[in-house]
């Protein structure tokens, strides 16, 4: 069973870490106010406005940066400012024996399905993979998609419905929601920290990848098994698409539908989980119905 961090109440801490690239500490400012108006405390990791080339700090810093912030038992989420690339090069350092005896909500998408995938698969606890410091900026933190952050971490069930896509499968499934970016999903195959996805729902999204990159990625994923025995797929954002010189031939979600022809669990294509604005907090781990119908699709945590 999949186990629950304490939801957060008024006056709990939030830890704000970048375990991977760097953001300067003006681009986190409206986050931290917004979430001290949300009525939470804030703690500013280490690694938070540091900088060492492209990343927020050396691998030791981050990790060690990473790792404060889950061993201090007062705080109770650790958002992370933003993505990038750097988390698989200090996974393996962490520890997670305090995080188990104080555990706490890990919040980010992106590069932090490394983290979201290694507290599923080796913990079995669950996470948010959901928009991060950045996304607050600009009238952000006033939208609905970070909203949704603050009504999970309270301990609201997330319930999203969005409009009927023509590639879509229809069906009902259950089961436990796994996912986040596909370029890290498949990184990880054959490591001890990769998803197992058999009956599971699996939610993906990515950005910037040429598409015959996404065509070679769902290959490898159709090859290590990982289609098969899904309870259901929801496909997000494919945003930044980039064609080579001579055309691939087909669209991302072409390509995609190209290779799910053969399965008969549902399927909704152009779910609100991306790397834009359309991104919707979702509980990884947690339980989860997937309807997809003529009409509508709507994907709902359930206890």
């Amino acid at each position: 069973m999949i186990k629950i961090p304490p939801y957060l109440k008024k006056g709990d801490t939030i830890g704000i870490v970048c375990p991977a690239g760097f953001m300067l500490l003006e681009k986190a400012l409206t986050c931290i106010n917004t979430l001290q108006l949300w009525g939470y405390q804030v703690k500013k990791g280490k690694t938070l406005g540091s900088q060492f080339h492209y990343f927020s700090g050396t691998d030791e810093e981050r990790a060690a940066d990473l790792q404060e912030m889950m061993d201090d038992k007062n705080v109770k989420a650790i958002l992370c400012g933003r993505g990038g690339y750097g988390v698989s090069r200090i996974i393996d350092q962490l520890d997670f024996k305090a995080f188990k005896k104080y555990p706490k909500w890990i919040i980010g998408f992106s590069d932090i399905t490394v983290l979201h995938a290694a507290l599923f698969s080796q913990l079995k606890y669950a996470s948010i993979h959901s928009s991060m410091a950045g996304a607050f900026n600009d009238g952000g933190a006033e939208n609905e998609y970070v909203q949704s952050i603050r009504k999970l971490i309270k301990g609201q069930l997330a319930n999203y419905s969005c409009k009927p896509h023509a590639f879509n499968k229809l069906g009902k499934a259950i089961g436990e929601l796994v996912g986040g970016n596909l370029s890290l999903i498949v990184h990880m195959i054959g490591t001890k920290t990769a998803y197992q996805t058999k009956n599971k729902i699996l939610f993906i999204e990515d950005l910037g990848e040429y598409i015959y990159h996404i065509d070679r990625m769902f290959l490898q994923l159709k090859r290590a098994g990982y289609l098969e025995g899904l309870a259901g797929l929801v496909i997000g954002g494919f945003t930044d698409m980039k064609d080579t010189t001579v055309e691939f031939g087909m669209t991302v979600y072409e390509t995609l539908q190209e290779h799910l022809r053969e399965y008969s669990y549902p399927i909704c294509y152009d779910f609100p989980v991306s790397h834009e604005t359309p991104n919707y907090a979702l509980k990884v781990g947690a339980k989860h119905e997937l309807y997809v119908t003529n009409s509508k699709t709507v994907l709902k945590e359930i206890r």
